[in-house]
């Protein structure tokens, strides 16, 4: 064999350095490109390439971060409505306060008023019976009220002891209070206005006279001064208008609760002339 022959070599062929490229999906949809290189062998072979698609993350990741804007929206959502309830309450709290505040106020001065009225009311009725007094006692040459009770005085002395049935009921009971305090408005048992006086009275034998003065100056039929009989309800102004009543006992004398440094008294009909008298029984 020629020594020129042709001899298979027995050198190793070149490896060509495979590239790998890696193609990936990226946020927002762009494709790059990873290049691997072999780490023996010289770059002249032609490149070995492989293409990998990789799934793109962009879906699941704006799926997160949805859902992440939501729950924080939802927190921020309850936030204001707590701070707006918190907010409510205490404007609520505050109101009630001021308004609790302003009706204590008001019944202050509610009460103040009355009180002032209650003194003011009495203070007219004791200047009213002042100005009665002066005029019914002045002397006129004998005024007919006058005239009367002197002559009531004089000759219902007998009259006293003759008091019977219902008008000695009557007439006791007044009797029994006198000592007892002076109140307006007081209705007792410890305590009397005139005419709360005169209305328990009656009311132990079965009458049940009007409340106030007024009316009972009319309860029943009208009676002269010099006639007057035990159980009479003597008033002091006009019938029908009558500022104080009491109840005549016989013997020139009635009782009925005067005013408030008094109480319930028995006096003489010259110490207080009354105006007229009506019966009841």
């Amino acid at each position: 064999m020629s020594h020129t022959a042709h001899i298979p070599s027995h050198r190793k062929p070149r490896r060509s350095a495979p590239k790998t490229a890696l193609r990936a999906g990226v946020a927002g949809g762009v494709l790059s490109t990873i290049a691997v290189a072999g780490a023996a062998g010289p770059a002249q072979a032609e490149p070995v390439t492989r293409t990998i698609e990789m799934p793109t993350i962009t879906d699941g990741l704006s799926t997160a971060v949805a859902a992440s804007a939501q729950a924080t929206e939802q927190v921020a959502q309850d936030l204001r409505t707590q701070a707006q309830q918190d907010e409510a309450a205490t404007s609520a709290a505050k109101a009630a306060k001021k308004a609790k505040a302003e009706a204590v106020r008001k019944a202050e001065a509610k009460k103040k008023a009355e009180a002032a009225a209650k003194a003011k009311a009495e203070a007219a009725l004791r200047a009213s019976r002042t100005q009665a007094r002066t005029t019914l006692s002045a002397p006129t040459g004998g005024s007919p009220a006058s005239t009367a009770v002197a002559t009531s005085s004089s000759s219902s002395s007998s009259s006293s002891s003759s008091a019977t049935g219902s008008a000695a009921s009557v007439v006791s009971f007044v009797k029994a209070q006198v000592g007892d305090a002076y109140v307006s408005g007081g209705t007792g048992p410890n305590s009397w206005d005139c005419s709360g006086l005169v209305q328990a009275a009656f009311r132990t034998v079965g009458v049940d006279l009007p409340r106030i003065s007024q009316a009972q100056s009319t309860a029943g039929t009208q009676v002269s001064l010099s006639n007057l009989q035990p159980g009479d309800i003597l008033y002091w102004g006009g019938a029908g208008s009558a500022y104080h009543v009491a109840v005549y006992v016989g013997g020139g004398e009635f009782v009925g609760a005067q005013n408030s440094s008094t109480g319930v008294v028995q006096r003489s009909l010259s110490y207080d002339p009354p105006s007229g008298a009506v019966r009841v029984l």
